[in-house]
């Protein structure tokens, strides 16, 4: 991976160099700053009154410049048009061809101003969380404060409202029409606007709108799955970076490695139903099936780890590892019926956990996924855990039937552990015969040549765009190329470096990614709390079959993709992340008062009225915090180990041993109460997380 400063320098177009932010003269600012507070040369107050008039100038520059060629492409266009009559009255072809590249032109300056922006937009980001980090993480907050709510904010220009949208989107659609037109051989010119199915889009049309999407932080469904997956990594590889991730690219271990997330969450789900049935039939209370359900996710608190440090060196060995365990945990829970034991059934669900793979698949995705089918992938990932939450119930439905083989027994309790056992055993034996181990890379990859995509948050390749920002070989080749690196600045290696433990992980997690990850754990907690015990719920007051239980399950599981379909399509685009993320934990808030039983009888509608409310605001809340939290996570913490993938697992699982222990001890003030001795720390959570995420709110920019 490239320095920013250096891939700025890289980047940069030639003759706009001077109006670009000058991150270097601003990071010798804050490090000149860091030694003044030290030594008591300076206060912290005058501190930010200096550095935020340096960066008012910065963005002012940055914002003039961008108005000023916005202007300029208007004129190249209104001159373009006045000439588009004549031209097509004449109909000759070459100057039909001129005027189509000149058209095509405009395009390409608009793109190379929007990455322009792009650019300087990311180095505004990479500056305050620089300073924040030197300085407390005060700045950042108080910067924006003051900025972004301002009726004459420049702020606003360089971050989510990025561009005057309509003055781009006028620019594009002239461009596209008059190619259109330009585009029609038999002279019939369709307008876009009546028949825009027979429009001839052109290349640098969708790359322009690509990069709008990016600005303004647009996204649609795709894009808003491949959040929940969290595979991401702070910029865009290398050309290098990504050849060799086409190198280790193979469809068939990618389906593989989907099938495993699929498979592991269909094993955490399917018991879920007759866990408390399984638990009375072995002499247990009911509210013992959160320490059947919860066990998984205690031995899993450990396996992330262990796995995530495996896929370093192996992706085939975990995924063998993690089948095998998987299948002797299925046959011991099992077994237990027969034997008559809850330690081995404990110990069957123990294993499970310890074979969970998640880190793997993950891992798999960013590192061995060329960049333009990274976000397909990573859907494809958090679709296959969708589908395997609504699976698990649903095969339980089936499973309604008692009988023996020799003295096995075959039942709803035990076929779950048999189903999922003979499945794990055909995933083994498919594993083992197409999966193929990607090469690993002996040295670090160098680039030998400068680097002409520009980073982009959502992972977004765009083949046309990476021509434009070419430039002479000998740009930038000054005296001072390699000084930034010496001045004061922080040794690259040593800052982009992962961490190896995680205490040092710990040490770089900011007060808003402390938030977020704090926020993952209300999310998962609400949702263990309402999927673990609803079979125990649900029988106590409605007296719910198996069978009922389980269809209500699969529906909530069901409602993940449509929810998110309308998420990413439509709400992210119309609100701020931040917004939809406030929004959410409110109405999570809500899911869990309605919850409360406060009325006798507790009926079905306001139970499952509830539990929509707070299961569907949980997966939209998941998606915006992730989304969230990737972009405020150090860079350090995008590889290795002890990755932001990992801390996001490790809060989640933390939250789903929690969530399953109180049930546990909530049943020993009866089924009765359990209700709402669950919700009360459900409840304190929510409310802290939203009470936390208020205090960091303007810092989740």
């Amino acid at each position: 991976m490239v320095a920013f400063g250096k891939k700025l320098r890289q980047n940069q177009i030639e003759e706009w160099q001077r109006y670009y932010i000058n991150y270097k003269l601003l990071k010798k600012k804050v490090n000149r700053y860091s030694q003044q507070i030290q030594v008591g040369a300076e206060n912290q107050q005058n501190v930010l009154k200096d550095f935020s008039i340096m960066l008012d100038n910065q963005i002012e520059r940055i914002v003039m410049f961008m108005l000023e060629q916005k202007g300029l492409l208007a004129s190249r266009l209104s001159i373009l048009g006045e000439q588009h009559g004549a031209v097509l009255e004449q109909s000759d072809e070459s100057k039909i061809s001129e005027l189509r590249e000149a058209y095509r032109a405009v395009g390409q300056d608009l793109l190379r101003l929007l990455f322009f922006v792009e650019i300087n937009a990311m180095g505004l980001r990479k500056i305050l969380k620089k300073f924040d980090k030197r300085f407390g993480h005060r700045f950042t907050d108080y910067y924006v404060k003051t900025r972004a709510n301002h009726p004459y904010s420049q702020l606003r220009q360089v971050f989510k409202h990025v561009l005057n949208m309509q003055g781009v989107g006028a620019v594009v659609g002239a461009i596209s029409r008059h190619l259109a037109d330009l585009q029609d051989q038999e002279g019939n010119h369709i307008s876009i606007y009546d028949q825009p199915a027979l429009s001839h889009p052109d290349p640098v049309i969708d790359s322009i709108k690509a990069a709008v999407n990016r600005l303004s932080n647009s996204t649609n469904f795709l894009e808003f799955l491949g959040k929940h997956a969290f595979t991401f990594q702070d910029e865009s590889p290398t050309p290098s970076e990504d050849h060799l991730a086409e190198q280790r690219y193979h469809f068939m271990s990618l389906l593989l490695n989907l099938v495993n997330t699929f498979l592991y969450m269909v094993n955490t789900y399917i018991i879920v139903p007759t866990a408390d049935n399984y638990s009375r039939h072995l002499g247990a209370a009911a509210t013992v099936c959160g320490v059947i359900i919860g066990s998984m996710a205690v031995a899993q608190v450990f396996s992330s780890v262990y796995f995530s440090a495996w896929s370093n060196r192996s992706y085939l060995r975990p995924l063998v590892f993690s089948s095998v365990v998987l299948l002797i945990g299925n046959i011991l829970y099992a077994l237990a019926y027969d034997l008559n034991s809850i330690p081995v059934l404990l110990i069957g669900r123990l294993f499970c956990g310890l074979g969970s793979a998640r880190a793997v698949n993950r891992r798999y995705i960013s590192d061995c996924v060329p960049l333009k089918l990274r976000l397909k992938a990573s859907a494809g990932f958090v679709s296959a855990s969708a589908l395997g939450m609504a699976c698990g119930p649903a095969l339980a439905c089936l499973f309604q039937t008692n009988f023996k083989i020799y003295k096995l027994t075959f039942n709803q309790d035990t076929l779950p552990g048999w189903v999922m056992a003979l499945s794990w055993l055909v995933y083994l034996l498919w594993l083992w015969i197409s999966f193929r181990e990607p090469p690993r890379e002996n040295n670090k990859l160098v680039p030998q040549e400068s680097y002409t995509g520009l980073p982009v948050q959502d992972a977004v390749e765009i083949d046309f765009t990476q021509p434009l920002l070419l430039n002479s070989e000998a740009k930038f080749q000054d005296n001072n190329v390699d000084q930034e690196f010496d001045d004061g600045e922080e040794n690259y290696d040593e800052s982009h470096k992962p961490v190896t433990s995680i205490v040092s992980a710990y040490r770089l997690l900011t007060p808003s990614v402390k938030v977020q990850l704090f926020v993952y754990f209300m999310l998962k907690y609400a949702m263990e709390i309402l999927v673990a015990e609803s079979s125990v719920v649900t029988g106590h007051y409605f007296i719910w079959s198996t069978t009922s239980v389980a269809v209500f399950l699969a529906c909530l599981g069901l409602t993940v993709l449509p929810v998110n379909v309308i998420v990413g399509n439509y709400i992210s685009n119309m609100f701020e992340e931040r917004q939809v993320l406030l929004a959410s934990e409110i109405m999570v808030l809500i899911g869990i008062l309605l919850s409360f039983q406060v009325l006798i009888p507790y009926t079905v509608p306001q139970y499952v009225s509830a539990a929509l409310v707070t299961f569907v605001s949980a997966e939209v809340l998941e998606g915006v915090n992730l989304s969230l939290l990737s972009r405020v996570i150090s860079s350090r913490l995008s590889r290795g180990t002890y990755n932001g993938g990992l801390l996001s697992t490790e809060a989640g699982t933390l939250a789903r041993v929690i969530a399953d222990g109180t049930i546990s001890l909530s049943g020993y003030l009866g089924e009765s109460r359990l209700l709402n001795a669950t919700l009360v720390p459900s409840l304190f959570i929510c409310l802290s997380s939203i009470i936390a995420t208020c205090f960091t709110y303007n810092s989740l920019y």
